[in-house]
């Protein structure tokens, strides 16, 4: 499994959302190497396809992927399973997108 954490230095959320991201990770006993990606230009925003910070891709996948993304530098706005919006991505949110690429992996074997 390929993890990469985007971040951008102007948004707070990242070290809670990097810290969230390994809580899960750890609490599902996958051992995954996470690549840090930070962000600096909008160049680099574009190049990422970076909705804005944190953003947590796996196995080259959004967690939460966006209808119409914008790519810039910017905060990232989440919503939580009751609809209320969250700056960071849930715990439940990333368990469901590690689980689901587990799921993908087995199916390969």
């Amino acid at each position: 499994m390929r993890v990469q954490f985007l971040w951008w230095e102007g948004c707070p959320s990242h070290p809670e959302a990097w810290q969230r991201l390994h809580d899960v990770l750890a609490g599902l006993d996958v051992h995954a190497e996470v690549e840090r990606i930070e962000i600096k230009t909008d160049d680099d925003a574009e190049r990422w396809r970076f909705p804005g910070s944190p953003t947590i891709l796996i196995d080259g996948q959004d967690i939460a992927p966006q209808a119409e993304p914008v790519y810039r530098l910017t905060c990232r706005l989440y919503f939580r399973e009751d609809g209320r919006p969250s700056p960071l991505p849930s715990e439940a949110t990333i368990r469901r997108a590690v689980q689901q690429a587990l799921a993908r992996c087995q199916d390969q074997v």
